[in-house]
């Protein structure tokens, strides 16, 4: 059974520590904030100047004024603080984050991530994406294992235009859970019910596989 987008938030979660500054980009990231683990302290970052985000609103919650990267209403907790994308990039730029989430397009094998373009078609731009690969610690691509045609995601290297070379940590994908070792994509995890050799087909970089290959808990 692959994992569905709330299915990869709520792995990515576990990867949480107390104490984490924590950016999450648009599209599956955002989720994490629904799924942080009860009693762990961490700081949510909204590179448009928010810092301590909550979980999406009810309803009932909505503020039109407070809005993520992705233009999607948020809420605060206590202690939030809003300010300038100035002072967010300052904060991002300084690596001040110890944990940045992104969606992608594509990831090679050697951690290089395309997540801003597709030529040809129209985009907003490249967002806050180029300054969080070149400054994040430490970076996990959310993302579906291949596209609605079938095509792997995971490359020797990327076709896409790059956003950053060599810096993605770990993917979670709807199939598993790898750690880019720069030799190829470690396989840590398999979704349930989803066999390793599912996981080889879909994987058009090197994948490594290592003795017995345990289900994603979530």
């Amino acid at each position: 059974m692959m994992l569905d987008k709330h299915g990869i938030a709520k792995r990515i979660a576990q990867e949480l520590q107390d104490g984490f500054y924590v950016n999450l980009g648009i599209g599956i990231p955002t989720l994490v904030a629904n799924y942080i683990p009860e009693g762990m302290d961490v700081v949510l970052q909204s590179e448009n100047g928010l810092l301590g985000m909550g979980p999406f609103p009810t309803e009932a919650e909505v503020d039109p004024d407070l809005i993520n990267a992705g233009k999607q209403t948020v809420t605060t907790l206590p202690g939030s603080s809003i300010f300038s994308s100035a002072e967010s990039f300052a904060m991002i730029r300084g690596e001040h984050v110890h944990l940045t989430i992104l969606g992608a397009m594509e990831v090679s094998e050697k951690g290089d991530i395309a997540n801003w373009k597709i030529p040809g078609k129209m985009v907003k731009g490249m967002g806050g994406a180029m300054d969080l690969v070149a400054s994040a610690k430490n970076i996990i691509v959310a993302m579906q294992h291949t596209s609605k045609d079938g095509q792997s995601k995971l490359l020797p290297q990327c076709t896409l235009p790059i956003t950053g070379v060599q810096c993605v940590k770990k993917i979670v994908t709807d199939l598993a859970v790898l750690e880019v070792t720069g030799n190829g994509f470690r396989l840590l995890e398999r979704a349930p019910g989803v066999s390793v050799e599912q996981i080889k087909n879909a994987t058009a970089g090197k994948l490594i596989i290592e003795g017995d290959v345990p289900e994603i808990a979530v």
